[in-house]
């Protein structure tokens, strides 16, 4: 059983069993402790998994939090536990204090239902006010499902987690800003479009007039990219009686063509997705040519074992492949000028920097005019 199906076990697990736990000891037994067993982790190892581990806050001597997770002797996690129908804004100020006199980079406040995992983003030392990562256990994502995965023992590494944790927390903020702005567009964030569609100053009036349309403008182009997957993954799950293509008559006697039986081509396209994960390794290795080529000419095309990136669109053009969708490790594959494919393990995204004279050798080779496209 891989960590998904792990996780999604453990989801079912909690929405069978919460109505029959009664206490909050009850909820670490049931809920908190398989959790960090799918992580990986011996709850029953006092060398990686401590319980009631002693947190002195002040004068206050012998404060105990209920987990430590240890490696290399040190805590690296804490875990706080409340009773599965607690609110947890009432109680993350004690997990703060306990942070602040550990030497754990990470904590996480947990009812068994809802998880909330926290780091030092803002200050140093001092637990942010803010989780940098939330789930619901009864409702988990699949993204969720692979952000999770990094605490997971086999793979847990503190820098890359915490570059992770940063990561995450901008890109909620920016999720967040631009929600507001769809919901109620700004002077600035309008006035960003209608400088490029109206041929004249941008006025009050002017601003005025666009704001709702660009919201019903927003709203309308989400629904119809919504709709236009829909539609695909319909298509792709139509299943026809004859690979060939079928005539009909529609009501005013035009002959339209059916679509054909889906290839498996096609079957493997619509299980394809992209995640966040392979959009954020595209935008590094973007990142890292844009001063050799126009950033637009870096292209992508997801597969289901690789998402691979290219020159121009073009698969005779390959720069490098991510195949980050395995349970546990993760590899970058770079190209030579031969096209040759050389496959190297990362333990973060961060580490394809290191191979950037590998990405600026092999676009040099296909920017020149001696390349030889086979």
């Amino acid at each position: 059983m891989d960590f998904k199906d792990q996780v999604r076990q453990l989801s079912e697990r909690v929405s069978q069993l919460k109505d029959n736990i009664h206490t909050e000891e009850a909820t670490k037994n049931a809920f908190i402790m398989p959790f960090l067993q799918v992580l990986g982790y011996d709850v029953f190892n006092p060398l990686e998994v401590v319980p009631e581990f002693i947190c002195d806050i002040g004068i206050k001597k012998g404060e105990k939090i209920d987990y430590a997770i240890f490696k290399e002797g040190h805590p690296v996690i804490l875990v706080e536990c409340k009773h599965w129908k607690q609110s947890l804004d009432i109680h993350d100020g004690q997990l703060l204090r306990y942070f602040h006199v550990s030497k754990a980079k990470f904590s996480i406040l947990t009812n068994g239902l809802i998880f909330r995992f926290y780091t030092d983003l803002v200050d140093a030392n001092k637990m942010d006010e803010k989780p940098f990562f939330e789930f619901n256990l009864e409702a988990i994502k699949d993204g969720q499902i692979e952000k999770l995965k990094e605490f997971h023992k086999s793979s847990f590494d503190v820098n890359s987690v915490y570059q992770s944790a940063f990561e995450s927390k901008n890109s909620n903020e920016l999720r967040t800003l631009l929600q507001k702005e769809f919901n109620d567009p700004g002077d600035e964030f309008t006035k960003h479009f209608v400088k490029q569609v109206y041929p004249t100053a941008v006025t009050a009036k002017v601003l005025e007039y666009y704001k709702p349309l660009l919201k019903r403008t927003i709203a309308n182009f989400i629904n119809d990219t919504l709709n236009d997957r829909l539609k695909l993954a319909i298509t792709n799950d139509d299943s026809l009686s004859s690979s060939s293509v079928v005539e009909s008559t529609n009501a005013s006697n035009e002959t339209v063509a059916l679509p054909s039986v889906p290839t498996q081509a096609d079957k493997e396209k619509a299980e394809i997705v992209t995640t966040e994960e392979e959009l954020e390794g595209f935008y590094i290795v973007r990142s890292i040519l844009r001063t050799k080529v126009p950033a637009a000419r870096i292209t992508h095309r997801d597969a289901l074992s690789y998402f691979a990136i290219f020159l121009d669109d073009n698969n005779r053009r390959p720069i490098c492949r991510l195949y980050l969708n395995a349970q546990t490790k993760k590899y970058l594959g770079t190209f030579d000028a031969a096209k040759k494919e050389t496959k190297v393990e990362i333990k973060s995204l961060d580490d394809i920097y290191n191979y950037a004279a590998e990405l600026e050798a092999v676009v040099g080779v296909y920017a020149s005019s001696k390349v030889k496209e086979e």
